[in-house]
């Protein structure tokens, strides 16, 4: 069985349920889901973890609170893990928290 996992990114404009793909390798399959703020990224953990993903992956959009509201939402048998920035260079160098918070 392939091990599930996802690549979350936040930024403004994107829709989750058009803003996606999956890149299929050997061992793996990389769920990667673009959202417009953090509850739409809350709803995409939630529909990772219920698919079997067991790794989520966040983009450095995702401030402090943010990564720690997608934790919250993934649970703690779910590994978090974030690419990070403290401030963004994609939204004029300020921080996801203050874009989505």
């Amino acid at each position: 069985m392939k091990f599930e996992c996802a690549f979350i990114y936040v930024a403004p404009g994107l829709d989750s349920k058009k803003d996606r793909a999956i890149i299929p390798s050997e061992a793996i399959n990389m769920n990667v889901v673009g959202c417009a703020d953090y509850d739409e990224a809350e709803k995409v953990a939630i529909e990772m973890v219920e698919k079997g993903c067991n790794a989520l992956e966040l983009c450095a959009g995702f401030g402090n609170d943010g990564i720690a509201r997608i934790k919250k939402a993934a649970g703690n048998d779910v590994a978090v893990g974030a690419v990070k920035f403290d401030f963004h260079p994609a939204f004029g160098f300020k921080s996801g928290d203050d874009m989505f918070s």
